[in-house]
């Protein structure tokens, strides 16, 4: 039986690095590739064609998201793995929208990783028994709802979120840049849409939304002007 072909996407060396290694003691499986970025990731993808991609949600010049909606829309046998820091359900919730297989928190990756990419392998979903609850309560007990100004995982992107939570603590459109990996101009660019999704004209509103749905905390919020 051939081993299972694994590509990993993170930009942080060290963990790829550290996961190489961890796979590497399974003969079941065996690592083909490594990207440090999104669009590394999906050169690899097209010439490699493995099995499974594991990737970060926070990539520099294309993030997860989209790139999983690109390995899905090419209609590729690679099925991804998600392995993030993020333990918020609105991320898993969108990436599994977007069509992700899995979604593996990078505290739990020793004891988890190789149970999710088995499952995944085999055509099943996997998420661990505490985010398949959330999800499942997330299911019985949302209201069905659309695009509703109330509901930011609906109506702004993962990216957008990300810039919001960052102007919402006080940082600067460099510092923003200089964290996301992008440019000033880009990052204005979200945030303009930001407003405008939002219906909002000042720097407060933005905070005062970001406490309301807990992207912030009293204790990190400005209340600056634009």
């Amino acid at each position: 039986m051939q081993p299972i072909s694994i590509v990993l996407a993170d930009d942080h060396v060290l963990l790829r690095t550290g996961l190489r290694m961890l796979l590497e003691r399974e003969t079941a499986f065996r690592v083909v590739g490594e990207a440090s970025d999104g669009e590394e990731l999906l050169r690899l993808v097209d010439e490699k064609q493995p099995d499974i991609a594991i990737v970060d949600i926070s990539m520099p010049k294309v993030d997860g998201f989209e790139c999983i909606r690109e390995i899905r829309s090419k209609g590729l046998k690679t099925r991804v793995i998600v392995l993030t820091m993020h333990d918020d359900i609105g991320y898993i919730r969108e990436v599994m929208r977007i069509g992700a297989s899995g979604y593996v928190k990078k505290h739990s990756v020793d004891t988890e990783l190789y149970q999710a990419i088995r499952e995944v392998s085999c055509g099943n979903i996997y998420l661990s028994p505490e985010d398949s609850r959330s999800m499942l309560q997330l299911l019985f007990t949302e209201p069905v709802k659309g695009f509703e100004k109330d509901d930011p995982y609906a109506i702004l992107s993962a990216r957008e979120r990300e810039v919001l939570k960052s102007i919402a603590r006080g940082h600067s459109l460099k510092e923003i840049a200089d964290a996301m990996h992008l440019s000033i101009k880009t990052v204005d660019t979200y945030k303009t849409r930001i407003l405008e999704k939002l219906n909002f004209t000042k720097k407060s509103e933005l905070v005062s939304y970001a406490l309301k749905h807990g992207f912030i905390s009293d204790n990190d919020s400005t209340t600056g002007t634009p």
